[in-house]
């Protein structure tokens, strides 16, 4: 589990960086900072999602997106997934951004690129960031996320919906 020491960039509502500080007092004091989120898809359309390894500190045991990181200071949205992509799944793959969306409370406070890919390659899960993943079909997360269990990530829920209102498939 990071020790809250990371660098961030503290960004205004426009995504412009204003400042920077640790991931610790980023996280206390609300400060809108940077992140992505990608979902790896399967030849079968199938999304794969990862439940939240029990060490985080936000969501424990959650289930989220396939990946996802926090853009460390000086980086950029790209080079932080494909980081991500590689750290968590093992897997490098050609990512198409397909969504931005601004800070807000659902996201954590977090300016989110969202990225989507197709993968045949095997996923191997870092035992540190996540707990266990699986490839889901889009009605059965449709239908968890109406039973409300298994429990899902704020900026999961949120990107799925935002996903599925793309229309893209």
């Amino acid at each position: 589990m990071d020790d809250g020491s990371e660098i961030f960039d503290v960004v205004d509502s426009e995504d412009r960086v204003i400042g920077k500080a640790t991931r610790r007092e980023v996280h206390a004091r609300g400060l809108l900072h940077r992140s992505v989120h990608i979902l790896v898809f399967n030849e079968k359309g199938e999304l794969f999602l990862q439940k939240r390894a029990m060490s985080k500190d936000e969501n424990p045991g959650y289930w989220d997106t396939s990946a996802a990181g926090h853009v460390s200071a000086g980086d950029d949205y790209r080079v932080t997934a494909h980081r991500e992509l590689d750290e968590e799944l093992g897997i490098r793959e050609n990512l198409k951004p397909f969504l931005r969306i601004q800070a807000c409370a659902e996201t954590f406070w977090e300016h989110v690129e969202c990225y989507t890919c197709i993968t045949r390659q095997r996923i191997r899960i870092n035992p540190h960031e996540i707990e266990e993943g699986r490839y889901w079909s889009i009605r059965e997360i449709q239908q968890a996320l109406q039973t409300g269990r298994p429990a899902f990530t704020s900026s999961f829920k949120l990107l799925f919906r935002k996903y599925l209102e793309t229309g893209i498939r």
